[in-house]
């Protein structure tokens, strides 16, 4: 600051002194007048700090706030056709949020890495864009009556679902507890929920897909979604229901979180073709440092009844880093594939 302020008071004086020597020859001493000179370099110098202060206040929102967060992945998987090297991969997720009214928010979602090509990868669910960032999603929330409404490009039809899962999951297919189509293809809509403050949330949304077939016509692929749920300190159930389109899907999952004891979490989801899936999974907390996971989960709707099981174990080096070591396997009509897989994450 005070280096900008210098910065500003020189081409002031200089400014000054230019038709000073420009007329030189025309002014003597006595035309002088020191304490006038310096009272109009001071009052040009104000001037400027005076615009330099409103720009630097206008510059960046007070209500506006960053997170940023990364995990590092490592590991192999045995029998896997992409490969049984063990491998390195990252991804890097940064989220800004500002508010208009204390009430709204508007998100941006930038993310980055190379998570996409590895073996690991394809269990892990991690983000891939060539290292370079990428723009994820824009959306903003607002109040409505006394709803909760949220639009823009990224935005599911199940942004704003309740759920009743507590489980802490360690790969991308078992932490959807079984839900694995809530959320249908289409991600450019809106959703909104409604609490009743009595422990009932009801929730829904409509989503079509970005480009020129548009939103919400015929040759367009669109998404609706509605679920109602229930939840307590130590339980909870939901139910929901999506039209991806081409299919149709209903979604129960529930959870028990007794205190001292492992919190149990189940779903179940199947289609108009009858074709299902399934999930259960439990974690144990204050085990050590950390707390244990062990999950299974169908690998698909309709998988001729082929399973994923997962055993994790994340414990907190500090506030904002933590390490997850875990082993996974996963049914398939070959040989079953083996992962093992440490995941350091870092949260600031």
């Amino acid at each position: 600051m005070k280096l900008f302020k210098s910065l500003l008071v020189a081409p002031a004086t200089l400014g000054l002194l230019a038709p000073m020597s420009a007329t030189a020859n025309e002014v003597t001493i006595s035309d002088f007048n020191a304490a006038e000179e310096i009272a109009v370099t001071n009052s040009r110098v104000d001037g400027l700090e005076a615009r330099f202060n409103n720009l630097e206040a206008g510059s960046f929102s007070e209500t506006t706030s960053a997170s940023f967060g990364s995990t590092f992945y490592v590991g192999s998987v045995e029998n896997s056709a992409i490969g049984e090297a063990v491998t390195f991969s990252y991804d890097f997720g940064m989220g800004l949020s500002t508010s208009f009214t204390g009430e709204d928010s508007l998100d941006v979602a930038i993310i980055g890495g190379n998570a996409d090509a590895t073996a690991v990868d394809a269990y892990m669910g991690g983000d891939g864009t060539d290292d370079v960032l990428t723009l994820d999603g824009v959306s903003y929330t607002f109040p409505l009556g006394g709803a909760t409404v949220i639009v823009g490009d990224g935005v599911g039809v199940d942004d704003l679902n309740t759920g009743a899962c507590a489980y802490s999951a360690f790969t991308d297919l078992v932490s959807d507890c079984g839900a694995n189509n809530v959320g249908g293809s289409a991600d450019s809509g809106f959703a909104i929920a409604y609490d009743f403050d009595n422990g009932f949330t009801l929730a829904g949304g409509a989503a079509g897909s970005t480009g020129t077939d548009g939103l919400f016509t015929e040759e367009s692929a669109d998404t609706l979604g509605v679920e109602a749920a229930y939840t307590a300190d130590t339980y909870g159930v939901s139910v929901a229901y999506t039209d991806d389109e081409a299919t149709t899907y209903w979604t129960v999952n529930a959870m028990l979180a007794p205190e001292g004891f492992p919190s149990i979490s189940v779903g179940y989801e199947t289609d108009d073709d009858d074709a299902d899936a399934i999930f259960a999974g439990l974690t144990f907390e204050e085990v050590g440092p950390g707390s244990v996971s062990i999950g299974m989960a169908s690998t698909g709707t309709d998988a001729d009844d082929f399973y994923q099981y997962e055993l994790s174990y994340s414990y907190p080096l500090n506030d904002g880093m933590t390490i997850t070591p875990g082993v996974f396997i996963a049914e398939t009509a070959g040989d079953d594939e083996t992962g093992v897989v440490v995941t350091t994450s870092f949260s600031f």
